[in-house]
């Protein structure tokens, strides 16, 4: 029962925080799980991202009511992360799942995700002009020059369809701070919220396949999973609620150098597989001992 108040709890933090601020949950649930409660990195992952796409989804359906998302987008960004999704967890099943790098790989990819999610977030502003600089303003791009950039930048959005559905199957991170950065980088003329809505589909569609992969694979905890809805779906609609009232600004600072430092500490230091030799020899010792005993 303790275990089961400590989930919900998590699930109220981070799901107060994706209201408040928009951050995706992948970047605060995964290291909290795996940081906190100890949980394995692949259960926590697999376990996060079907966790991701069900929380995205209520998000997902109020974008699309309010016509926020650029379709041509979302279908090329999912041509190149879904087949990258599965074709990363065939490699997991078939190559790492019996390696003991296993745990260091996926938790050296999680930092490094974490590392860029936190400077996406903290530096966020500061890229938008950037990129702001080289663009139209709004009212002088015409709906058809906007069809046009999106067919010149198809591969572009392709490519980085991949990368993602690479990166957030090994992690669980990046389909949300980090995919909205690089729509922002393709598209400095999309409105924001254009940009946001586009990103929220793109994840639910890209977090669902990957973690039914990993469910596949059998690194999905259900029972952990639905504590963690439980605490974070009533946060996610008050943190909204709240968030117009809110530093929303401070928070996210505190959010971007947290995430940051969660990411080199698992960079620096990531979880290792238990040796497995040592312990076989203790048995063998055991059992000769007793053998001995015996005669």
């Amino acid at each position: 029962m303790l275990d089961s108040l400590e989930f919900i709890l998590a699930g109220v933090l981070v799901g107060f925080c994706v209201g408040v601020t928009g951050v995706g949950g992948g970047s605060l649930m995964t290291p909290i799980l795996i940081g906190l409660f100890r949980i394995e990195p692949h259960i926590a992952i697999g376990t996060d991202l079907i966790y991701a796409a069900v929380s995205k989804f209520c998000g997902s359906l109020v974008h699309a009511k309010k016509l926020n998302i650029v379709w041509p987008i979302v279908i090329w960004l999912a041509i190149g992360s879904i087949p990258a999704s599965l074709a990363t967890t065939w490699v997991l099943d078939n190559y790492l799942s019996q390696s003991s790098q296993y745990k260091a790989v996926l938790t050296t990819v999680l930092g490094f995700m974490l590392t860029l999610t936190g400077i996406s977030i903290m530096f966020r502003g500061h890229i938008e002009k950037f990129f702001n600089k080289f663009g139209k303003k709004l009212d002088e791009v015409t709906i058809e020059q906007e069809r046009q950039r999106l067919k010149d930048k198809r591969l572009y959005i392709l490519i980085m369809g991949i990368i993602l559905g690479v990166f957030v199957t090994l992690s669980s991170v990046g389909a949300g701070a980090f995919g909205i950065m690089a729509l922002i980088i393709m598209f400095p003329n999309l409105p924001m919220i254009r940009i946001i809505g586009s990103d929220v589909v793109h994840a639910v569609l890209l977090t669902l396949v990957a973690g039914l992969g990993h469910m596949n694979s059998g690194n999905v905890d259900f029972n952990l999973l639905m504590w963690l809805l439980v605490g974070s779906i009533p946060a996610i609609v008050l943190g909204t609620l709240l968030s117009s009232r809110l530093p929303e600004k401070i928070i996210r600072k505190i959010l971007g150098v947290t995430l940051f430092a969660l990411g080199l500490n698992f960079i620096l230091h990531p979880v290792k597989a238990k040796p497995v030799k040592p312990a076989e020899q203790v048995i063998v010792i055991q059992t000769s001992a007793q053998t001995h005993q015996i005669v």
